[in-house]
């Protein structure tokens, strides 16, 4: 009984173990990739999309998309 007990311990330690360096590692990856794109935007500026998204933030994006979601009822 005691041997099934230190053996579900055991299992259960090494996959806690494994998970926690897997999101640390994840972790790490998201913040190094984060650095990376901010530096490429230095680069390569997104000049032209953010003109365009504040073009289509009017009214008239938001009556299309209304009337869009009535024709698809």
């Amino acid at each position: 009984m005691l041997e099934n007990l230190l053996e579900g311990l055991t299992a259960m330690s090494v996959g806690m173990v494994t998970v926690f360096v897997f999101l640390s590692v994840l972790y790490a990856v998201v913040l190094f990739l984060g650095k990376i794109v901010k530096e490429l935007n230095k680069l390569f500026p997104e000049n032209g999309i953010t003109a365009a998204v504040k073009n289509v933030c009017d009214d008239t994006g938001i009556a299309v998309a209304i009337a869009a979601a009535k024709l698809r009822k």
